[in-house]
Formats: structure tokens, sequence, C-alpha cells
């Protein structure tokens, strides 16, 4: 039987090959500044094995068990008062689910509110996880322009009144992923009275936003606005990703049908994850280990930036985050970054494109850098690697 005649439309489009690059990892014997995976060096593994060890012994017909789909009622509890402590707005219990991860958070959206052909609004560029989710719903993406200071409000504003209903906007509104921008409290602010006045749902990924290198955080919009708003946690950037454990805040009405729908998927977050955090989060173990987890990235993009200072050609920019793991960089019109890979992989370095974060089109000259895995010395090494490959390029070819 050839198995592949029966595979699904949504199968036969396949994996975004960019992606797949990702999760593959660097070629042997390059710098990979490709994925945005935590530091090993940031996980927490002697108390995990503490923890581990006791919930095992002491509770496996907890720990090891099925759980609710909403999430363990103990560990729901915990999250309220973390979601509390991190926003200054305390959830009602039923304002909050547990996922198995940010990206089933995603999905749970998904199945909840996109039929075929629905509008969903994105950042441009954007997390390419999230497009190939959306798309595979059949959601028709729109890209909303950013700046320096994040997506811009003014350019969805004239988009709304002119007739465009998306079903919702996604954004990721701390050191985004793929720029490392920031949106800033008065970007914020605009938004959520924007949406409000014209109904949209914001679906708001905080991935990143326990990642600033100083520890400030800003405002999130499920805290200026719990209305217009629905939250997307994950733990895999502040704890461990092999967890896959987050979470969903966001109207009572829509909690619950995110509940209904993951009976449908996964049925339930493992339990064994959820106590793991909770316990580890009630013994404090966040605030003592989240300072070391920003100072280590806060000294890779440290010696990330000032390489690129130091090695690239006239004409090449790049964002300058204040948290989280990635800078854009953008190269000079005529430069093509898929075309330029092939070389910056014989000279072993590895990144990511930028066009594949683009809903249409654009970010051809550009391409995202992960600062998170290598060391100092190796980012100084792969940045001068690049701009070696960039500086290659004959003149003629820029504009």
């Amino acid at each position: 039987m050839d198995v592949a005649q029966l595979f699904s439309t949504r199968a036969r489009a396949g994996v975004d090959p960019e992606l797949a690059i990702i999760l593959a990892g660097p070629p042997p014997g390059t710098l990979g500044m490709t994925g945005g995976f935590p530091n090993p060096a940031t996980f927490p593994s002697e108390e995990l094995a503490e923890i581990a060890a006791r919930l095992v012994q002491d509770e496996p017909g907890l720990a090891l068990q099925y759980g609710p789909s909403a999430g363990l009622p103990s560990f729901r509890e915990y999250l309220v008062e973390r979601v509390t402590h991190l926003e200054g707005r305390e959830p009602a219990l039923d304002e909050l689910m547990v996922t198995s991860g940010g990206m089933e958070c995603l999905d749970l959206l998904c199945r909840s509110l996109l039929d075929a052909g629905d509008d969903v609004a994105v950042e441009g560029p954007t997390y390419l996880g999230a497009i190939m989710g959306f798309r595979d719903y059949g959601a028709r993406l729109t890209g909303v322009p950013m700046d320096a200071d994040g997506l811009e409000v003014a350019w969805l504003r004239e988009r709304l009144e002119s007739g465009y209903r998306p079903k919702f906007l996604y954004t990721i509104p701390e050191f985004q992923n793929p720029s490392g921008r920031t949106l800033t409290l008065e970007r914020r602010r605009a938004l959520v009275e924007l949406c409000r006045e014209y109904g949209v749902l914001i679906v708001e990924d905080v991935a990143y936003k326990e990642l600033s290198f100083d520890g400030s955080q800003l405002p999130s919009l499920w805290a200026l606005a719990p209305d217009v708003v629905v939250q997307a946690g994950t733990f895999s950037k502040v704890f461990c990703p092999g967890t896959r454990l987050g979470w969903a805040v966001g109207p009572a009405a829509l909690i619950a049908q995110l509940s209904s729908a993951k009976g449908g998927t996964d049925q339930c977050a493992g339990a064994l994850s959820q106590r793991l955090v909770e316990e580890y989060g009630r013994a404090g173990h966040f605030g003592r280990r989240l300072p070391h987890a920003r100072a280590l990235y806060e000294s890779h993009w440290v010696a990330l930036s000032a390489a690129l200072a130091r090695h690239m050609p006239e004409g090449v920019e790049w964002s300058e985050p204040t948290g989280g793991m990635f800078t854009w960089l953008r190269m000079p019109e005529g430069l093509d970054a898929r075309e330029l890979r092939p070389a910056a992989t014989e000279a072993g370095v590895a990144y990511v494109p930028g066009s594949p974060f683009y809903v249409d089109g654009g970010g051809a000259n550009e391409m995202r850098l992960s600062y998170s895995s290598l060391d100092e010395a190796q980012l100084g090494i792969a940045a001068e690697r690049l701009a070696g490959v960039i500086q290659s390029v004959p003149s003629a070819a820029r504009r």
C-alpha cells in the first residue's frame, strides 16, 4: 500500500522547510544561531532531581495519573497566584487553564475560533510556528508592519477603519520572536483600546516576558484589557521545554471552550510536569534562578552586539533587544539571506533567513540570529564569519 496517497491536504503541504532546519539543528561543524532554544545552563537539574524523586515516591496516584483537562486544581491555584504576582491583576479560577506548552494554546485557539477563510492579523515578521499553525486551519493572514517600537498600531487602525475584521490579532509584545523588539507602553494602551473599539480579540504570546535583562516588565496586554485579550504563556523559556507546560488566561467563556477543545487533543497536560513546576515555584526557585538566566542571556547579547559592531560591513543593521534570545539583522537591499546560506554554512555559521517570518512577502535581506545557546567566544567567532560572508558579496549586487 502507498500510504502517502492517504495523506490529508494538510499533511501533503508538509512542514515549512525553515522550521525543519531549525528543529534539525545546525549542520556539523557550524556555529548555530538558528533555534531559540533555552541554554541548558539555565535548567534547574539539581532542584528537579530532588522534587521529582519525592513526587514519584509520595504521590504516584496524582503525579503519574491522568488529570482534568483544565489542569490539576492545586496547580491552577498556583498559576493564579503566579499570574497575579507577575501581572498585578488576579484572574478568576475559571479564567485560567493549563496547556501542554504555548503552541498547544495557539492550536486550541485555532480549533475554537477559526473556520477556513477567516482572517487573522499577525506582526510582520512573526513567529514561524504560529504562521504554520494558523495556516493549517485555513486562515488568511495579514501582516501588520513593525518598527523599533513594535507593531504599528496606526497602520492597523487604518485597516480596521476600512472594514478589515480579523478573528484575532496575534502579537508577541516582549523581545519578539524573531525581531527582538518590544511593544512600547504607549502602543500597548493604544492597541487594546483600538481592538476593544472594533471588537478584535488579541492573542498575546508572553513566551519571553520574564527574560528582560534588567528584570523590569511592562504591563501585559491582558493586564491592561482582560476583556479583549487571551494570554498564551509557556514555561519552556523560564523552566525547561521538556516539561511541555504552559497556560492560557482570558475571558471565562473562551477558557471554557479551550478546555473543552483540549478534551479532543491530549485531554490533559502531564500531571508530573504540573506538580514539578508547582513545587519548584512554591519553594521560591523562580525568584532565585531567573536572575541567573537573565544575566546569562544578557552577557551573550553583549558579546554578540560588540562583535557585530566590530565586524559587520557598512549598511548592515540589527535590532537592539533588551531581553529574550534574538536579534534581527538587515543587510543592504539586493542581498538575499537564503542565497547566502550555502556560503555561510561553508564558512561555519548558521542563521535563519528572514522571509519565512513574513506572511505577505518581504524580508529577503533579513535574518534572525539567536544568541541563547552559543557562549560569548563562539558568538564572537560566528559574527565574524557571518560578516565575512556578507562582505564577500560584490558591491555591484547591492542596492
